[in-house]
């Protein structure tokens, strides 16, 4: 059961609806701790006075920084009493079109839900009117001893809060770029092949298609370490392409696109008949959503699927004899890929 990581009170007007916080969103990164080289011994770090090397207790460090050359320190009591009242309520000052929040803004997302069914009334009610409306609602409250500017909007049949970064937060890019598009010059027709490329390569958002390749190759870097097996060939970094003629390469990209080669970027399959066997297998594998991986698991009658993670689901996949059997997926007609579900047809993930 997802645990709540705040309760309160939601409020619009004079509407009071008791809710609670849970996260929407979760990291899979790998964590790695340190060792010293060629032991088990773990690297640990400590305070050292970095003039006399002395190792200090952490009561005798206190926080401060320099200000016009002058060292000014602080208590935690003193930073208690200048911390922002702990609120128990997200209080609604104002109601926006969310096309108007830049997206730039967005910090952190959590799922609002009502504190229980005598409450879902009201809640459901305040979802539909901001979904029929097309608004969401502005508001601040108190988390974890700091103040949030956040906006509370409907999605499908919940609500979804989400943190914002207060306007002098955000970098302007003019101080930030070294170069902005702003003084570039480009005639009509390279305008028009760029505008023919985008819609060429237009299609629906499918999160489920999209996910983290680079922890998955790490897992199973990992796995195979662990068991003794050798280290899989790392792919060569590609070089900076060379300058090319920008309307050719719109056009040939375009043309490229809608002759079904795929993106034009993707290069993998331009050299896929000069791919060893095995490794044209493991990319393929890897392309797969998580369905499809299980999927082609119960395909191949592959022991032990339903505990295995998704390193562990590909290589199981990659190195059964029948992967390498070309399959047709049941009730699709031939030549057409799987479908891959969308958020919409309940594959997504927040």
């Amino acid at each position: 059961m997802p645990h709540k990581i705040w309760a309160g009170s939601l409020k619009f007007g004079l509407v009071t609806i008791p809710v609670g916080l849970y996260s929407a969103t979760e990291e899979h990164g790998i964590r790695f701790n340190q060792y010293e080289r060629g032991t088990s011994d773990r690297v640990r770090y400590r305070r050292i006075n970095e003039r006399t090397g002395k190792e200090l207790e952490g009561d005798e460090v206190v926080r401060g920084r320099e200000i016009d050359g002058v060292l000014v320190t602080v208590e935690q009591h003193e930073l208690d009493e200048v911390a922002p009242e702990r609120s128990g309520t997200i209080e609604v000052d104002e109601f926006v079109d969310l096309s108007e929040i830049d997206p730039v803004h967005f910090q952190k997302s959590y799922w609002l839900a009502p504190a229980d069914r005598r409450n879902a009334r009201a809640y459901a009610l305040l979802r539909r009117a901001m979904s029929e409306t097309g608004r969401v609602g502005i508001a601040t409250f108190v988390f974890r001893g700091r103040e949030y500017l956040t906006a509370v909007r409907p999605e499908d049949d919940v609500l979804v809060l989400h943190t914002l970064f207060f306007l002098e937060e955000i970098r302007d890019p003019a101080n930030v770029l070294e170069h902005t598009s702003e003084d570039e010059r480009y005639d009509s027709r390279e305008l028009r092949l760029a505008g023919d490329l985008i819609r060429s390569m237009s299609t629906p958002w499918r999160p489920a298609e999209h996910y983290d390749t680079h922890t998955a190759r790490i897992e199973r870097l990992l796995e195979d370490k662990a068991a003794g097996r050798a280290n899989r060939a790392v792919s060569e970094r590609t070089e900076p392409p060379e300058p090319v003629d920008l309307a050719d390469a719109l056009r040939r990209s375009t043309a490229r696109v809608r002759a079904g080669t795929g993106s034009p970027g993707n290069t993998a399959e331009s050299s896929r008949g000069n791919t060893p066997p095995d490794r044209r297998d493991a990319e393929s594998v890897s392309t797969l959503s998580r369905d499809e991986l299980r999927r082609r698991a119960r395909e191949l009658d592959i022991r032990g699927r339903s505990k295995l993670n998704r390193a562990q689901l590909e290589r199981a996949i990659t190195e059964s004899p029948g992967v390498h059997r070309s399959r047709q997926p049941e009730n699709e007609p031939a030549g057409k890929k799987p479908r891959r579900r969308g958020r919409g047809q309940g594959g997504g993930s927040p």
